[in-house]
């Protein structure tokens, strides 16, 4: 019998599991897929928002700021990654001043300190590749931006080192309510637990309604993304936001925590099945969209193209809390800023759970830290020295991955840490192997081989988006589509 069961292995069932991991309780996490933060956390725009966009009558407004003022601390214990960079909201129309100055106002509602409204020379000071006819903006101090699968590997990390059980390629199929808990029926096996706790993302009402009356229904919203060639971040110093609209925070251009610049996302209600891939017309659209908020945007560094998929509750609000089921929890309906709000959705159900009679006792030996797998604030090397690397015998220092400089040591540093990394684009998020210029043409076999000698058993050595049969758009489909489009102008 286990205390907790959460279902879902994302930024937010990964943060529930390590926030309990420092009590004396037995807690597992079921997880359908082959890795944890394989839905909405790996696929979003990455950013620790401020918490000044959603309303404070919304359970998002309120978690929002109280998790953004943890990831300095959370960062330092499981080096995942956090860069503090400030955010702007701009515009270009004077008339849009009243609504900053609403954004503030609901900004300091939610506890904000840091928030003020810029003119234009305060702007361009701070930003000087941004568009010059930039009249005002809301600056927030304390935005940032971070990864966010690497923050749900570190999570998922530090809870199996402090006792939580992980369970992959598990999908839950069913839940019976018993007198002292419930019956979680998986793929895998039966599970017991007093406590089940859903975060099951986009079906997290599915899972809702096995034990409970709907109550409310998750739709899919897609958006694609744009990401450019490491080194391109350069061209801004902050998350840049246009204004926003009702259907979310608008297209943003940021540098990733790892300097690549990124574009995106547009967004889309979707019915029935979705898919991941991308069109050439939507990233086209997005691409135009970011000339408003500055012009160096080359798209011969174009890389890749991605889609999020973000669980939108009927509710329009994270739906989080006890049940009419006794004992059955839900973290649903998490779309932006559930990355941002996610350390306190932790809190939050901890304390949920201690009202609901679970004793939290805390645990003497609870270690809070893990080490990293990228070693943050390392140069590249020339490649006339890399090149020397690639092909010498199996060794620590053997160069895997040639554009992102990825050693053979840290590959199998990252295969022994309490997760069975069974997929190529496991190892990618971990280490960033695949993730350069080539995009893992030259380096995907060689990881494979690495995974498949350090486990003995053999992988598919496709990638996710093959897996899944998602098209996505690629570079010389992109740049063609741009030059076709300048030419008819």
């Amino acid at each position: 019998m286990k205390d907790v069961l959460i279902i879902g292995a994302g930024i937010v069932g990964t943060a529930i599991a390590r926030r309990l991991s420092r009590y004396k309780l037995s807690v597992a996490v079921v997880e359908k897929e082959a890795d944890v933060s394989m839905g909405a956390t790996k696929a979003n725009s990455a950013i620790v928002h401020g918490g000044y966009a959603e309303a404070h009558e919304k359970t998002k407004g309120r978690l929002c700021y109280k998790g953004r003022i943890q990831f300095e601390q959370l960062d330092r214990e499981l080096n995942f990654g956090f860069r503090k960079t400030g955010s702007l909201v701009m515009t270009t129309d004077p008339e849009d001043l009243p609504k900053l100055q609403s954004l503030l106002e609901n900004g300091i509602k939610n506890g904000l300190k840091d928030l003020k409204i810029l003119e234009r020379e305060e702007i361009l000071a701070l930003e000087p590749n941004l568009n010059p006819d930039v009249v005002y903006a809301l600056y927030c101090e304390g935005a940032g931006v971070c990864s966010p699968y690497e923050m749900a590997i570190a999570l998922a990390e530090n809870a199996i080192h402090n006792g939580v059980e992980f369970h992959l390629n598990t999908p839950v199929e069913a839940i019976e309510k018993k007198e002292d808990g419930f019956l979680v029926h998986t793929s895998g096996g039966d599970f017991e637990s007093r406590f089940v706790i859903n975060c099951a993302g986009l079906f997290s009402d599915r899972v809702d309604q096995m034990v409970n009356q709907p109550t409310f229904h998750i739709r899919p919203r897609t958006g694609e993304y744009l990401l450019f060639a490491p080194g391109t971040g350069k061209a801004l110093n902050t998350v840049v936001f246009q204004m926003p609209s009702k259907m979310g925070k608008g297209i943003l251009v940021t540098s990733t925590y790892h300097g690549n610049l990124l574009l995106g996302p547009d967004a889309i209600d979707e019915d029935g099945t979705v898919d991941r891939s991308t069109h050439v017309d939507r990233l086209y659209a997005i691409y135009q969209a970011g000339f408003h908020t500055t012009s160096k945007i080359d798209p011969t560094k174009f890389i890749r193209s991605f889609t999020g998929i973000r669980a939108v509750a009927s509710t329009d609000d994270f739906v989080i809390g006890a049940t009419a089921v006794p004992g059955f929890l839900n973290a649903a309906g998490i779309q932006s800023p559930g990355l941002t709000s996610s350390p306190a959705i932790a809190d939050l159900m901890a304390e949920i759970l201690g009202e609901q009679g679970l004793i939290l006792e805390e645990k003497p030996d609870y270690d809070p830290y893990r080490a990293p797998i990228i070693k943050s604030g390392k140069q590249p090397r020339p490649f006339s020295e890399i090149n020397k690397l690639l092909d010498i015998p199996s060794c620590p220092e053997k160069i895997i991955c040639r554009c992102e400089q990825v050693e053979e040591g840290t590959i199998v540093d990252c295969l022994h840490r309490g997760i069975q990394v069974t997929t190529v684009d496991g190892v990618k998020r971990r280490t960033r192997a695949s993730m350069g210029f080539c995009q893992g043409q030259f380096c995907r076999p060689r990881i494979k081989e690495v995974i498949e000698r350090e486990y003995g058993i053999q992988i598919d050595g496709r990638t996710d988006v093959e897996k899944e049969g998602a098209s996505r758009v690629t570079r010389e489909e992109f740049i063609r589509c741009c030059k076709e489009r300048q030419e008819q102008q």
